[in-house]
């Protein structure tokens, strides 16, 4: 049965279970604005007239709807964007360093992105230039980034969202452990120089030296509360707190910001349209107006940060009228493939030429804009968090663990360390997991690792657990082979109830003849060769039909999946899927528990991700249908 949401006129359709694979007819809030950008915005780029911090913010947003829908377009879109800046050996054009300029640090989670996903070198040499930046930002007497070098001793809001995002996910990706404290005293700096006590607002600007026109005297500030340097600040917040460590001891303090700021900002969150006036505290002023980018900052940034366990659940009622709110006060269809967003103040700044002296009469002066990209990249983002909201949870409560024991490969990363890569949930290159792990995520589903060899005992708090590609001595030093006592541990674990996923691969790339003592228990056997190989992009050698009707690929028509081990099978075990005569996909009741196997770990980045496979490959579908399944084999 389908389920149909509608959401303040949006139509948005969901097979019941899935995670959110909207249909054909009717994009999703978040792609027809994205398609806007793609279609609207930047389209120049060959001029390469600015390094805009606009940009980033639009990218972030194609980035999410990538990751949401699995359509490669809004991947190329961001590279290509990048491109436009970025040669081959990471030399930025257009960007100077000298400038200062914090806004112009904002482009590099665009650019770190970019390095996760494809590993080229290029970007994060890139980025290398924008953290060299901030290691020689001037800052006040107290130790906050000057905002840039043309505003001596001035902090705002809207640094720390275009610095300390990027600051956060550079220092955990080279293990710059010493700059967490500094992250976090920005936003405490910030916090403590601009929060009025009586509102719990901040504003807009901070002074140290007191001597700029718009400054108050004695605290600094400037005269008003600024909507969408608001909303910067707390989106900086939930996505600082992303790449945050939660040992680290100021984790808690961010935390209490994040709060303070919410419910200083659902308090002037309009009761009537559900969004925000432009200055926050001036709704009766004459002039003031509903605005756009800062109600979309608001919207995401309370979603998110529930989501994400930041902000108590009470916060997503207020996110969800902020949504409705955008929707009816902001949003034009275009077409059914593209949607237009009003409302947009164009910017806001204080001092400069001519000078802005933060007035409530300057910040009505500004002009309103439809599709401005700062407003555009935001509602992307706002809509994006409130689509994976509204998708089925039919996993919530579940945990699925993915192994880390049999499968257990290292690589040299970036800071020079070792990590564990190949089928791990935050590796976000072709051979990783990121994408699956988003979409059990999107279902509800709590994500974890274990490391150690499997036992009743540390399974017990598993619903799902996952074992993919076994290492043999090629990949791995000293491999941990299945054995029996390990065999048993699981199949005990799978007979109380627990759903086993066994992902392998083909002889000469997977250990198989030791692990066999596993699936065997269940009636599987899998054959030590290699069906489907296939040569350069000769992609169709690897397509597998499913036949209509499949009891776990209900979407899914074709697949790509190449260099299977097949498999043998006898009672409880059951073909799933056979193609040609041989047995590819095969599942097992086992006490009150299921078993799913399959001779490849094809649900992998490369493979679901839509930058690689034809349009007409549907594995970015099978891999919602699988989570679907295994899902409600919990509940049996």
């Amino acid at each position: 049965m389908n389920k149909i949401i509608i959401q303040s006129g949006i139509l948005l359709l969901f097979l019941t279970g899935l995670t959110g694979t909207a249909s054909a007819q009717s994009k999703s809030l978040s792609e027809q604005l994205t398609n806007t950008a793609k279609e609207k915005l930047y389209q120049d780029s060959s001029a390469k007239t600015k390094w805009s911090y606009d940009m980033g913010v639009l990218l972030e947003g194609a980035a999410a709807v990538w990751y949401n829908t699995g359509n490669a377009d809004y991947f190329k879109y961001i590279q290509k964007s990048m491109d436009t800046y970025v040669d081959n050996a990471g030399n930025l054009s257009v960007y100077k360093q000298e400038d200062y300029n914090i806004d112009n640090i904002k482009n590099g989670r665009a650019l770190l992105f970019l390095y996760k996903v494809t590993g080229q070198k290029k970007y994060l040499t890139a980025a290398s230039l924008l953290w060299e930046q901030l290691q020689k930002q001037p800052r006040t007497k107290e130790g906050g980034f000057w905002h840039k070098k043309i505003y001596p001793n001035q902090m705002w809001l809207d640094g720390l969202y275009m610095g300390e995002p990027f600051y956060a996910e550079y220092a955990a990706l080279m293990k710059k452990e010493s700059a967490f404290d500094d992250i976090a005293n920005q936003f405490i700096y910030m916090e403590k120089n601009s929060r009025d006590t009586k509102t719990g607002l901040l504003y807009h600007g901070y002074d140290e030296s007191r001597t700029e026109l718009w400054a108050d005297k004695t605290t600094g500030r400037s005269p008003n509360f600024w909507a969408r340097a608001m909303g910067w600040y707390m989106m900086g917040l939930v996505d600082v707190l992303d790449n945050f460590p939660e040992t680290h001891p100021k984790h808690k303090e961010l935390i209490a910001i994040l709060n303070r700021t919410a419910t200083a900002a659902v308090k002037y969150q309009d009761a009537k349209s559900g969004v925000w006036y432009d200055i926050l505290d001036k709704a009766s002023t004459k002039g003031n107006y509903l605005e756009a980018s800062g109600s979309s900052m608001f919207v995401y940034a309370l979603a998110k940060g529930v989501r994400k366990g930041y902000l108590p659940k009470s916060f997503f009622a207020a996110a969800q009228k902020g949504y409705q709110g955008l929707q009816k006060e902001f949003i034009v269809s275009a077409d059914g493939n593209r949607a237009d967003l009003k409302g947009t103040v164009s910017v806001s700044g204080l001092g400069g030429k001519p000078y802005r002296d933060g007035s409530f009469a300057y910040y009505m002066s500004e002009k309103v804009k439809t599709n401005d990209p700062k407003g555009v990249g935001s509602c992307i983002l706002a809509c994006s968090e409130m689509e994976m909201a509204a998708m089925p949870k039919p996993g919530a409560g579940k945990t699925v663990t993915v192994d880390n024991f049999f499968n257990h490969e290292f690589m040299a990363g970036p800071a020079g360390d070792k990590i564990p890569f190949h089928y791990v949930w935050d590796e976000q290159d072709n051979n990783g997991f990121s994408l699956f792990g988003h979409v059990f995520n999107n279902a509800g589903v709590t994500t974890k690792t274990l490391a150690a060899a499997p036992t009743t005992a540390n399974l017990k708090g598993s619903d799902i657990y996952i074992i993919v590609d076994p290492d043999t001595e090629k990949e791995t030093d000293a491999p941990n082979y299945m054995n029996a006592d390990h065999a048993k541990q699981i199949s005990e674990w799978v007979k109380a109830g627990g759903v086993l996923v066994l992902l392998l691969n083909d002889a000469g790339n997977c250990e198989i003849a030791k692990f066999n003592v596993l699936p065997e228990i269940f009636g599987i056997h899998f054959n030590e060769d290699s069906r489907n190989k296939v040569q350069g992009n000769q992609y169709e050698t690897g397509a597998i039909n499913i036949p209509e009707g499949n009891p776990i690929f209900k979407t899914a028509k074709k697949v790509y999946i190449k260099e299977i081990s097949t498999m043998v099978l006898k009672s409880p075990a059951v073909s799933a899927l056979t193609d040609k005569g041989d047995v590819v996909v095969a599942t097992a009741k086992y006490g009150k528990g299921t078993v799913f196997a399959v001779g490849d770990p094809w649900f992998y980045n490369e493979y679901i991700d839509g930058r690689k496979l034809p349009a007409d490959f549907d594995n970015f579908k099978a891999t919602n249908d699988l989570v679907n399944w295994v899902i409600q084999q919990t509940r049996k």
